[in-house]
């Protein structure tokens, strides 16, 4: 009987043992695909990244050249703006959804990079926009003014001979660009049977350009923009979610049913239920979590991550973000390096699908400037991504260059310290504090997959919470404060291990530095 109960007790040592390899190694022993690994996607405004033909505009070839940067960082998927023709410099509101924007490349060019990103194992994601055309787009040239047009019925009009198109988003009839020029749109019937059928072949397309039912060369999901149950407040355009939205995603899902497509909420402090309820999205933004980590407010994060992360419905998710290309730059508005690496952490270790803005990553800054132009306002936000010290060098994408005050008062400074190539090879820096934070993540079933749960504790300025996924617990603290903090942990022993943060001593009470966060494996 002695023999057995020896036997046993090896028997569940080893057993521990096992989950805690697991817990700590599963990550590295996985393999590079596309189907088996937590998503960590980039967010990339692409005329601004990496410039191949020396246009000064980013491209497609370009992005290629730069893949490996991105493996290196731990990023597994990219979203990228729209792509497809259009005057404007961001691609929203197109002239012609069929054809890539020339100043990116051709339509070779792209499936080229679509099979670059898949041979990497990584993922790829568009942003589709067709709740709107320009004025040379095929469906405004042969509609406006003729009633007779086969497409008469595929754009809103405001009287009943078709002279006058609709407005377009906050009630606007033309945009003025950042070069001088005004740009004309409308707003599509999407309510019209004809334009669903459109946008079904539309986006099979790019899920299956050749459609040999590999999809090598398609993309794994849209970022469907600005997406409304009632398109801008117009009458003509109500029940979106199940009359246009549903049919289309669900024709898509039957194309390839491993597509995952997320719907930018038009109002920002929607949480997204119903989208995911009635629209049929796979994954929402997580608005309210983004402003509760700027806030560095202990109860917005609790009370966010509850309603956000927690009550998110099985099989659908959170993208969360500190930044996009609607917003000012998160290193704009907290320029201290120490809060940027703890907003860092939370993104990557709470929950959800983390999604890094080109540029996050080495505390790229910009603001909406007020130069009085809709576009030109825009643009320190999507400023070109800095490559080298110097700030100049092959492949630096200023398109904008001396087009206006954005590029007057523009933050390509050399030698600045907010640089790839400055931060590249330098342990402390904002970069591979990302480096380390993702491998940490990525290393880890219960931080890669797991559920967010709140952990309590009685300090006011410590924000903590629980990740589980199977026989996996992983404890995160994070100091919300510029002072040193001391918790008390009920769940911590001396067999718990620190898994990443400064090698303090600890028995169930911790101290943590300013900003500082720490992960313990919970046994």
């Amino acid at each position: 009987m002695k023999l057995k109960n020896k036997a046993l007790k090896i028997n569940i040592k080893l057993f521990a043992a096992s989950i805690l390899l697991i817990c700590n190694f599963t990550g590295h022993s996985q393999k590079n695909s596309r189907g088996d690994r937590g998503e960590i996607i980039y967010h990339v405004f692409q005329r601004s990244f990496y410039d191949e033909n020396g246009d000064q505009n980013g491209d497609l070839n370009g992005f290629k050249q730069k893949l490996p940067y991105l493996q290196n960082l731990g990023i597994t998927s990219i979203l990228l703006l729209p792509l497809y023709s259009a005057d404007c410099y961001h691609n929203y509101f197109a002239n012609d959804f069929e054809t890539i924007d020339a100043e990116y490349g051709t339509m070779q060019e792209y499936i080229s990079f679509v099979k670059e990103v898949h041979n990497r194992g990584m993922k790829l994601y568009i942003d589709m926009e067709t709740q709107y055309v320009a004025e040379k787009h095929i469906w405004w040239k042969d509609a406006v003014a003729n009633i007779n047009s086969p497409y008469s019925d595929y754009i809103l009009f405001e009287d009943s001979l078709h002279f006058i198109p609709s407005t377009m988003v906050f009630d606007l009839r033309q945009l003025n660009s950042y070069d001088g020029s005004f740009i004309k749109a409308t707003t599509v019937n999407l309510l019209n049977k004809n334009v669903l059928d459109y946008n079904k072949r539309l986006f099979a397309f790019f899920v299956d350009p050749n459609k040999d039912g590999k999809f090598d060369d398609g993309v794994d999901g849209f970022r469907l923009d600005h997406a409304m149950d009632n398109l801008d407040g117009k009458p003509a355009l109500t029940d979106l979610f199940t009359r246009f939205w549903k049919p289309l995603l669900m024709h898509l899902k039957q194309l390839n049913p491993a597509l995952k497509n997320v719907a930018e909420q038009s109002d920002w402090n929607n949480y997204g239920f119903s989208y995911f309820e009635k629209m049929g999205v796979d994954r929402v933004f997580g608005f309210g979590l983004q402003r509760a980590i700027l806030s560095f407010d202990k109860q917005q994060l609790i009370k966010n991550a509850d309603s956000i992360l927690a009550k998110c419905p099985e099989g659908k998710a959170q993208i969360l973000f500190l930044e996009n290309h609607d917003m000012d730059r998160f290193a704009s508005l907290v320029p201290e390096i120490s809060k940027q690496k703890l907003a860092a952490a939370l993104l990557l270790l709470i929950g959800g699908i983390p999604s890094i803005y080109y540029g996050q990553e080495i505390g790229m800054k910009g603001k909406i400037g007020n130069w009085g132009n809709t576009d030109g306002n825009d643009i320190p936000r999507r400023a070109a991504f800095d490559w080298y010290a110097s700030a100049t060098g092959k492949g630096m994408a200023t398109w904008y260059e001396h087009t206006g005050g954005w590029w007057d008062h523009h933050l390509l400074i050399p030698n600045d310290g907010i640089s790839a190539e400055e931060q590249f090879n330098n342990d402390s820096s904002l970069f591979n504090y990302y480096k380390k934070i993702i491998h940490i993540r990525q290393s880890n079933p219960a931080l890669k997959n797991g559920s967010y749960e709140h952990a309590d504790n009685e300090n006011d300025y410590v924000f903590s919470f629980f990740r589980k996924h199977n026989n996996c617990k992983v404890l995160v603290a994070a100091n919300l404060s510029g002072e040193a903090q001391t918790v008390r942990f009920k769940y911590l022993n001396k067999n718990c291990r620190l898994l990443f943060g400064n090698n303090h001593s600890y028995n169930k009470t911790v101290q943590l530095n300013p900003y500082e966060v720490l992960v313990f494996n919970i046994e």
